[in-house]
C-alpha cells in the first residue's frame, strides 16, 4: 500500500502544480472511475491487436527490409505445391547419397512432366480428330442431301444398254473379310468428288474396251489408255511434286513396252529392266532439252536438230568451266582442247540414243578399244558374253588401281562408268558407289546406272559369272539396296507420296507398288490408279517378276493377289447396283487369276485356266444373285441374250453353270430366283420341284397359322401353271424331261387337293372337307375301297409325305367335331387307324399318334403280349394303364427275337375287326376297332 500511497501523493502534487487550462478543463476522477474507464479502453484495444506470433512476424520480416502489408496484400490468394525437395532426409550421410536422391528426384519430375505432356498431346490429338469426324460428318450429310440429284441410280434397262453410272470410288478401312474383307472402299466424301468421280469414269471405259479387245483378240494396249485417260482429266497441274501420276504411268506404259516396237530375244524380267531404262532415258531427254532452252547462248544449237547436236550442246552447258571442248576447237595447236568423248558416250547412252554412242566410240581415237564392247552391249540388250565382260571388267580394275590422280578433272570418272556398266561386276560396282558416293546427282542417275548393270541370272545359270569368278549384279541386289530404306525417306515425310511407289517400279517391284498404292487413303485416290496398275500387271502376267527382295511370291500368289484388289474394286459397284461396270472388273479379276492376256486366248497353263473358270463363274453366281443380275447376264428372256455368253460361249458350260447358279440359289433361300433361273434354261422339271418344294412348305406353315404361308401359295400355284404352259411350247424337249415334268405336274396338282382341303377346314366345312379326304386317289383312306397290300405311301413324292401329317390331324379333328350318321365315320377313321398302322417307323408328330390311340381304347383295361423264342422261353409282360398296341409292342424288346407272338388284349368294348401287320420277324394280330377285346394269334388264322 506504501507504493498507491506515494504514487497518490505524488499526484496530488502534479495536478497543484499544473495550471488550470482553458482548452482542457480539469476532470476530477477517483480510483474506482479511473479502473473502470482503464477496463473499457482494454477491451477495445484486444479487439485490433495483433496476436503476438504476427507481431513477431511482422518485426522478423521488417528486419530483413520486406514490407510486410505489401507481403500481405500480395498473398491473399496462394496454393501450396508438393516439391520433392521437401522430402529429402534434413541432412544426408555422404555426397553420393544426396546425389542419388537428386537423381531420383529429377527422374521422377522428368517421368511426371511427360505424363503432363502426353495428356496434353492426346488432348489436342482427341480435339483434332473430333474436329475431322465432325467435318466428315458435315460432308457426308451434304452428299447425302444432293445424291439424289448427282448420282442418279440406275434401273435395269440402263444396264442392258451398256449406260455406265460413273460412280465416284475409294478405298475406306477391312478386311477380311477379302479377305475381304476389308472392302474397303466407299464414295467419296462431296468435297472431292469431281476429282475422284471422273478419274473412277475414265478408267472404267479404259476396262470395257480392254474386256472388248481381248473378247474379239484385237491389239490393245491397257497402260497407255489408261495414261491417255489420266492426261484427259488435267490433274497434274500444280507441279510441285517431282513424281506425278502422269509420270508413273508412263513408267508403266514403257514397262510393258507399249512404247517401242523393237523386240529383243531376252527374258521377260531383264524385258522389264529395259523398259525402266527406256524410261529414266526419256526422263533424262526431257531435262536436257530444258536446260538448253534454258541456256540458249551457251547451249549455242543453232539450226542443228540432230541428237549428237543436242548432247553437245548440253555439254557446253555442263562444262562451260573447263574451257574449250574438242568438238568446239577450231586450232588445236593453239590451246589443247578438253576431250568429251566419255561424256559424249555417257550422255548418248544416258538419254537413249545409242547409235549416236556407238558412232562416237567408234570414230574417236581414244574409244577405240571400248567401241566393240559397247557395240555388243547395245546389240544384245545388255546381255553380253562373258569374255566381253571380263575384259571391261579388267579395264575396270586398273582404274579403280590408279586411283583419282591429282589434277585428274572429273569427267574422267565416266569412262569408269561405262567400263563398269559393260563389265556388271557386283564388286566393281559396289566399289564405285563406295569411293566416288558423290558421282551421281540425281537418284534417276544412280538407278539407271543400276539397271544398265544388272544382268540376268535367272535359273542360276553360270553362263554369266566372270571368269575371275566375280559375280554380276543382279536385280536382287539393287532391291535389297533400295529396301534398306523407309518410304518416308524417299517421299520426305510424305510431301512428295509418289517417289516411293515410283522407286518401286523402276526397280520392278510391281506388286508392292500396287499394295503400297492399294493403301493410300488421300484426296488423290491413289488407290484406284493401284487397282489400275494391278490389272495392266496382270494383263501381261509380270506381276510375279522381281516381287522384291525378301517376298519371293509364285505366279499364283502374285495373280490372286491382284485378282483380290480387282475384285474388291468390283464389289464397290455391285453395292451401288452397277452391275454392268461390275461385270467389267470381275472379269478381269477372273482374267488376273488365269495369266492375263494369255488366258484370253487359252494359251495359260491348265492350272491356270481351271483358277480362271472357277473364278468367272464364282463371281458371275454372285451377280447372277444380286438384284437385276439375271435381266444382265440372262437378257430379257431366255439365256443367251444377256452378257453371259460374252464369257461362257459354250451352250453346255453355260448351262452347267446356271444350274449350280440355280441350286446356289436355293441354298440361300433365294427361290424365285432359282426358279427363274430354271425356267429361262428350260429345266422346267427341276423348277417345278423347286415350287412343289416351296408350295409344301407354305401349305405347313398355314396348317400351323403363320400367316406368311398362305400368302405365298398362290404366287407359287401361278408360276408353276405359268411353267406348265411354257413347257407346252418349249421346243426340243427330251423324253425324260418330259417325263419328269408330267410327274412334277401330278405333284402339283397332289399339293392343290391338300390345300382345298385346308382351307376347307379352316372355313368351317368339315363335313366337305372328309369328302375331299376320302376322295384323295393318292391315299388309301377312302372307306368304300378295299385294302391294299402294298403301301402306296413310299411311292409319294416327299413334298407330298411332308403335308401328310397335317392333312391327318386335320381329318381327326374334322371327325370330332361331325356326328356319325351312316358309319361312314367310323369307317375313315378306322383307315387312318391303319394307315397310321402301317406307318408308325415315320418320324411323324407323337400327339398324331395320341389323338389316334384316345380315340381307339376306350376305358381301362390292360394288354398282355406272350412270346415265344426260338428256345422255346416265354416271355410275358403287361401294361398296366390303356396305351396303343402296336406302340407298346414296337417299344418292347422282347420283339426283336425271331418267334411267334400272341396278343391279348383285354377291354371293356367289343371287337369287331382285325387287322394283321409285322414288324422284325415277328408277326402279331390285333384289335382294329375302337374299344378291343378278344385274342387274336399269330399263327396265321383270324380268331376271336
Amino acid at each position: 500500500m506504501s507504493g498507491w500511497s506515494d504514487l497518490l501523493h505524488s499526484s496530488s502534487k502534479l495536478l497543484e502544480q499544473a495550471a488550470p487550462s482553458a482548452q482542457f478543463p480539469p476532470l476530477q476522477r477517483n480510483l474506482d472511475q479511473l479502473e473502470s474507464l482503464s477496463k473499457k479502453l482494454k477491451a477495445k484495444t484486444l479487439r485490433t491487436e495483433a496476436p503476438s506470433q504476427s507481431i513477431a512476424a511482422t518485426r522478423l520480416l521488417a528486419r530483413e527490409g520486406i514490407n510486410a502489408e505489401q507481403l500481405a496484400r500480395d498473398l491473399k490468394s496462394f496454393e501450396l505445391k508438393t516439391t520433392f525437395e521437401d522430402v529429402f532426409p534434413a541432412e544426408a550421410t555422404s555426397v553420393e547419397e544426396y546425389l542419388q536422391q537428386v537423381h531420383e528426384m529429377a527422374m521422377i519430375s522428368a517421368v511426371q512432366e511427360a505424363q503432363k505432356d502426353n495428356l496434353r498431346s492426346f488432348d489436342d490429338y482427341m480435339m483434332s480428330v473430333l474436329e475431322e469426324d465432325w467435318q466428315k460428318e458435315k460432308r457426308d450429310f451434304l452428299q447425302s442431301l444432293s445424291r439424289i440429284s448427282t448420282l442418279p441410280r440406275r434401273n435395269i434397262s440402263d444396264s442392258s444398254s451398256g449406260i455406265t453410272r460413273q460412280g465416284q470410288i475409294v478405298p475406306a478401312t477391312s478386311s477380311p473379310q477379302i479377305s475381304s474383307g476389308p472392302s474397303g472402299m466407299e464414295l467419296a466424301p462431296l468435297a472431292n468428288k469431281s476429282i475422284l468421280e471422273s478419274k473412277a469414269a475414265a478408267y472404267a471405259e479404259v476396262v470395257k474396251n480392254l474386256n472388248s479387245a481381248r473378247e474379239r483378240g484385237l491389239p490393245f494396249k491397257p497402260a497407255s489408255a489408261f495414261k491417255h485417260a489420266y492426261e484427259s482429266l488435267n490433274l497434274d497441274t500444280s507441279g510441285l511434286k517431282s513424281v506425278s501420276m502422269q509420270k508413273i504411268w508412263h513408267l508403266i506404259s514403257t514397262l510393258m513396252g507399249e512404247d517401242s516396237n523393237a523386240q529383243w530375244n531376252v527374258p521377260k524380267k531383264m524385258s522389264l529392266i529395259m523398259g525402266a531404262r527406256r524410261h529414266l532415258e526419256w526422263g533424262h531427254e526431257k531435262y536436257m532439252m530444258d536446260t538448253i532452252q534454258g541456256h540458249p547462248a551457251q547451249a549455242a544449237l543453232g539450226g542443228a536438230v540432230g541428237n549428237l547436236q543436242r548432247i553437245r550442246a548440253f555439254l557446253r552447258i555442263r562444262l562451260r568451266d573447263y574451257g574449250v571442248l574438242d568438238f568446239d576447237a577450231g586450232d588445236a595447236r593453239r590451246q589443247p582442247p578438253v576431250d568429251t568423248t566419255w561424256q559424249q558416250i555417257y550422255f548418248c547412252l544416258r538419254t537413249g540414243y545409242y547409235s549416236d554412242a556407238r558412232e562416237v566410240s567408234r570414230t574417236s581415237r581414244v574409244s577405240q578399244q571400248f567401241a566393240p564392247l559397247l557395240n555388243e552391249w547395245i546389240t544384245t540388250g545388255g546381255m553380253v558374253s562373258v569374255e566381253t565382260a571380263a575384259a571391261a571388267s579388267e579395264e575396270c580394275e586398273k582404274m579403280l588401281r590408279m586411283g583419282d590422280r591429282v589434277g585428274r578433272v572429273s569427267y574422267d570418272k565416266k569412262k569408269l562408268l561405262l567400263y563398269a556398266i559393260i563389265s556388271g561386276s557386283r564388286r566393281h560396282i559396289d566399289r564405285i558407289l563406295r569411293e566416288l558416293p558423290t558421282i551421281f546427282n540425281t537418284i534417276e542417275d544412280f538407278l539407271w546406272f543400276k539397271l544398265s548393270a544388272i544382268r540376268d541370272c535367272s535359273g542360276g545359270s553360270t553362263s554369266v559369272v566372270l571368269n575371275d569368278g566375280l559375280s554380276p549384279y543382279s536385280l536382287d541386289d539393287l532391291q535389297a539396296y533400295l529396301n534398306k530404306f523407309e518410304p518416308s525417306y524417299y517421299t520426305k515425310n510424305g510431301k512428295d507420296p509418289l517417289v516411293y511407289p515410283y522407286i518401286l517400279l523402276l526397280s520392278i517391284q510391281l506388286l508392292p507398288a500396287v499394295l503400297y498404292l492399294s493403301k493410300d487413303m488421300g484426296d488423290e485416290a491413289y488407290n484406284i490408279d493401284g487397282v489400275h496398275m494391278s490389272i495392266v500387271f496382270a494383263d501381261y502376267g509380270v506381276l510375279s517378276e522381281g516381287s522384291g527382295s525378301g517376298q519371293k511370291l509364285g505366279v499364283m500368289d502374285a495373280s490372286a493377289e491382284a485378282s483380290s484388289i480387282i475384285r474388291q474394286y468390283g464389289t464397290v459397284y455391285v453395292r451401288h447396283d452397277d452391275l454392268s461396270m461390275a461385270l467389267e472388273y470381275y472379269v478381269q479379276a477372273a482374267a488376273a487369276l488365269g495369266g492375263g492376256q494369255l488366258s484370253w486366248m487359252g494359251r495359260g497353263s491348265v492350272d491356270q485356266q481351271r483358277q480362271r473358270i472357277l473364278m468367272l463363274k464364282q463371281l458371275l453366281a454372285e451377280l447372277l444373285l444380286h438384284d437385276g443380275g439375271i435381266y444382265l447376264l440372262l437378257g430379257p428372256r431366255g439365256a443367251g441374250e444377256g452378257q453371259l455368253g460374252r464369257f461362257l460361249t459354250d451352250w453346255n458350260t453355260r448351262q452347267q453353270f446356271l444350274l449350280e447358279a440355280a441350286r446356289q440359289c436355293q441354298d440361300a433361300g433365294l427361290y424365285d430366283k432359282s426358279i427363274e433361273i430354271q425356267k429361262r434354261i428350260g429345266a422346267f422339271s427341276a423348277a417345278l420341284d423347286t415350287i412343289n418344294k416351296c408350295l409344301s412348305e407354305a401349305i405347313c406353315s398355314l396348317s400351323r397359322g403363320r400367316l406368311d404361308g398362305e400368302s405365298r401359295i398362290t404366287g407359287l400355284i401361278h408360276s408353276g401353271n405359268e411353267i406348265l404352259e411354257t413347257f407346252k411350247y418349249y421346243p426340243e424337249i427330251s423324253p425324260q424331261e418330259r417325263s419328269n415334268v408330267m410327274e412334277q405336274q401330278i405333284v402339283l396338282r397332289q399339293l392343290e387337293a391338300i390345300l382345298s382341303i385346308h382351307k376347307l377346314a379352316n372355313m368351317g366345312n368339315q363335313l366337305d372337307a372328309l369328302r375331299e379326304v376320302a376322295k384323295l386317289p393318292f391315299l388309301p383312306l377312302d372307306p368304300r375301297a378295299p385294302d391294299f397290300s402294298t403301301d402306296i405311301f413310299n411311292n409319294l413324292s416327299p413334298h407330298v409325305q411332308a403335308c401328310v401329317p397335317d392333312l391327318l390331324k386335320v381329318a381327326l379333328h374334322c371327325l370330332d367335331n361331325v356326328t356319325d350318321i351312316d358309319g361312314s365315320l367310323r369307317a375313315l377313321r378306322a383307315k387312318i387307324a391303319n394307315f397310321l398302322a402301317n406307318n408308325l417307323n415315320r418320324n411323324w408328330p407323337r400327339d398324331l399318334y395320341e389323338k389316334t390311340r384316345r380315340k381307339r381304347f376306350g376305358g381301362g383295361g390292360r394288354v398282355i403280349f406272350r412270346s415265344q423264342t426260338p428256345v422255346g422261353h416265354i416271355y410275358r409282360a403287361e401294361a398296366s394303364k390303356p396305351k396303343s398296341v402296336l406302340e407298346w409292342l414296337l417299344s418292347n424288346p422282347l420283339l426283336m427275337g425271331n418267334g411267334v407272338a400272341i396278343v391279348e388284349i383285354i377291354g371293356d368294348g367289343k371287337c369287331s375287326c382285325h387287322y394283321r401287320s409285322g414288324h422284325c420277324g415277328n408277326q402279331w394280330w390285333f384289335c382294329n376297332c375302337g374299344g378291343g377285346g378278344g385274342r387274336l394269334s399269330g399263327d396265321g388264322d383270324r380268331r376271336r
